[in-house]
């Protein structure tokens, strides 16, 4: 995946048909490792294509999967209303821990009595 990211943003810096040289120097700047086999089933991948085109036809293809009935609009609030839900369940039970922590001192319990 990041040898594809890294050769997103070589076409978004301005070249059509990037290299094998300008997928590493983006990898290097961020200090991320390369495989020179992913990145040659890459480059061989793309050679001749237009990326907005490959772009497009990708989208085509993941429209056309099923993703469990709604549409997706839908499906997006409510899978964020549920990464919520969870969130604000974890806190009231993490309050409910220190509660009960609190609670234990004042009932007068040490170890050291």
């Amino acid at each position: 995946m990041k040898v594809i990211a890294a050769y997103l943003l070589a076409v978004l810096g301005g070249k059509t048909t990037p290299s094998s040289d300008d997928i590493k120097d983006v990898l290097a700047s961020v200090g991320a490792e390369c495989d020179d086999d992913r990145i040659e089933l890459l480059l061989s991948e793309v050679k001749g294509k237009d990326i907005t085109e490959l772009i497009a036809s990708g989208r085509e293809k993941l429209a056309s999967v099923p993703s469990g009935g709604g549409a997706a609009v839908a499906v997006a609030a409510s899978a964020s209303g549920a990464a919520a839900a969870p969130a604000s369940a974890e806190s009231k039970k993490e309050e409910k821990v220190e509660e009960k922590e609190e609670s234990d001192d004042d009932m007068g319990f040490s170890l050291f009595d």
